[in-house]
């Protein structure tokens, strides 16, 4: 592992670094008192995935964390804004949220450059005692990301049926093919060519020569609720052989009796004294109700629920048959929250299916390899143990345990030519991840984050590992694909699709070996990008999804949503996106 800020790799810093931050930093200096003070419970963050064509460890999206209000908000207001001005205005010195500068530089040069100062241009840095390492990172993250709101952000485009998107190495066109789906989560292809699509409402459909089904009859009943539904759909290897389909969802504790409602208290007798002549005696509130099953807004308590995996056949008739539970935790392990239940399938070339689960909430749970929470899973196709997981001579641990020290990984995919499995996880406030997922490692969540989180201090800790790539501001990854096709030329083996929920976008990264050399966005005005596979017929699909988050919307309604299949434009001269 490296020190504190050794991950923040990039481009050299322009020369004109040098100056930027030093009569700021000798005015903060003399003005100590109001400074925020040392120790802060949110934890800093670190530098964030690139923006299109520049090395990677650079900010770049639009997400949580940068507005009014948060400690690096206030922190700046307090030491920088007086002489670098703020996001609207600018100063008298350098304006740091100037994208183009953020774009060129790396946060381990501008930490250093607060620290230890420039002295040869007469800047004097600042100490451990005056700004903690914390409070430097939380200004770090806090510039980045009110620049990067700043930036104008694409206008929402509901039908993109026909638009032709212009990328660096590859024209393509999108093709809707069916505009009928539902808060779609996961996408998987039938060796025949019909498309599997989760509804997060709890449909399993199936797209065939762009004709949507019926939603599949029988299929299990999901606990609904904020991120759990219908989670993700994955087609057995030997699918023509056994016909077998996994499906992963949220489900309510088996066996759980909801408690009876609070009795309501008696009013209060009315008094002339208590009770005005002409006015309604009021009734006192309702007890709370009991520890971890939160009423939510207003509603009733919520069932404990978590992840369960299960596989099925589709028979003839489209109805769900001979399902068989994969994977279930512990009744312990059901809590009411909405919140982080993964969840996303591969399947290595020896049969053996992986699976994440997030860690519901509770970051503990993570490093905690008693329970199944915050970890990739590896098991047999019938769910049995392999000999050669990495905890099954662990006493206690979970056996089935893959990695651990996750948050919420939503996105795995086999990088083609060094066979690594590459995982998407989304951070807290910043701090998303793109992982190699190695057997038996962990992954920091719960000690280590490059996201703001109170409780965690820590960007990096020895024995975990740090994420290839991270994204501050938040672009909330969910389904990643490598390309091995034909039909992009210049896009096989070397490119991982990223979708975005929080970004809204559909991010390609380029790949040599085990680094990430380029990233660029190649649309982020259709929605939420829930998942991208790609199609036997060699095609990339995506399930996209109405913005939500705005104008009323909660972020995690149930909107409409679309699967587009983008199609190749290599016959014509690259052509600007329609508008």
């Amino acid at each position: 592992m490296t020190p504190a800020y050794k991950r923040y790799i990039g481009p050299l810093l322009v020369v004109s670094t040098a100056f930027l931050f030093g009569s700021e930093l000798l005015l903060a200096r003399r003005i100590g008192a109001s400074q925020a003070p040392a120790g802060q419970t949110s934890p800093p963050t670190s530098p964030a995935g690139q923006p299109a064509g520049a090395p990677p460890g650079q900010a770049q999206g639009g997400g949580r964390g940068g507005g009014r209000g948060n400690a690096g908000g206030t922190l700046f207001t307090a030491t920088c804004s007086g002489c670098h001005g703020t996001p609207e205005l600018t100063g008298r010195a350098p304006w740091l949220f100037d994208q183009k500068w953020l774009d060129a530089t790396d946060d381990e040069k501008i930490a250093a450059t607060i620290r230890h100062g420039v002295p040869d241009k007469g800047m004097v840095g600042f100490t451990p005692e005056q700004l903690s390492d914390p409070q430097i990172l939380q200004l770090i993250v806090y510039i980045r990301t009110a620049g990067a709101n700043l930036k104008p952000k694409p206008t929402y485009v509901a039908d993109p049926d026909g638009q032709v998107i212009t990328s660096e190495r590859q024209t393509f066109k999108m093709e809707v093919l069916t505009r009928d789906v539902n808060t779609p989560f996961g996408l998987a292809f039938l060796p025949d060519g019909r498309l599997l699509i989760t509804e997060r409402n709890g449909s399993l459909r199936i797209l065939d020569k762009n004709k949507l089904s019926d939603p599949i009859k029988g299929m299990p009943r999901p606990h609904v609720q904020q991120d759990g539904g219908f989670l993700d759909v994955t087609v057995h290897p030997q699918y023509a052989k056994n016909g077998w389909i996994y499906l992963s969802y949220s489900e309510m504790q088996p066996g759980y009796v909801a408690p009876p409602p609070p009795a309501e208290a008696a009013p209060p007798a009315a008094t002339a004294s208590s009770t005005p002549a002409n006015s309604v005696a009021t009734t006192p509130a309702a007890a709370a109700p009991p520890a971890g099953q939160g009423r939510g807004r207003g509603g009733p308590p919520q069932p404990p629920s978590n992840t369960v995996i299960v596989r099925g056949k589709i028979n003839k008739n489209n109805e769900w048959t001979d399902q068989q539970v994969i994977f279930r935790s512990p009744a312990e392990l059901y809590v009411s929250t909405g919140v982080h239940f993964g969840s996303r399938f591969a399947w290595d070339r020896d049969g053996h299916l992986f699976f994440t689960l997030g860690e519901r909430g509770t970051m503990q749970n993570a490093q905690d390899l008693k329970n199944g929470l915050g970890k990739i899973h590896r098991v047999n196709e019938d769910g049995s143990v392999p000999k050669d997981n990495p905890f099954v001579g662990t006493p206690g641990a979970d056996p089935t345990i893959w990695s651990y020290g996750h948050r919420n990984p939503e996105g795995l995919a086999w990088e083609p030519e060094t066979g690594k499995l590459w995982e998407s996880e989304h951070g807290p406030s910043g701090g998303d991840e793109i992982n190699i997922i190695e057997k038996g490692h962990n992954y920091g969540w719960g000690v280590a984050s490059r996201g703001l989180q109170g409780g965690i201090t820590k960007t990096s800790e020895a024995g975990m590992d740090d994420p290839i790539v991270y994204y501050t501001p938040a672009i909330a990854p969910a389904g990643i694909t490598f390309y091995t096709g034909k039909r992009y030329p210049a896009w096989k083996d070397t490119s991982l699709f990223v979708g975005g929920l929080v970004g809204q976008q559909l991010r390609r990264l380029e790949i040599t070996g085990e680094k990430v050399v380029k990233q660029e966005v190649l649309f982020a005005q259709f929605g939420r990008v829930r998942d991208i596979v790609q199609g036997p017929d060699g095609y990339l699909y995506v399930a996209l999804q109405t913005p939500t988050g705005g104008q009323g919307v909660p972020l995690s309604a149930a909107t409409a949503g679309l699967i587009v299949r983008l199609l190749p434009d290599s016959s014509t001269l690259p052509q600007p996106a329609k508008h």
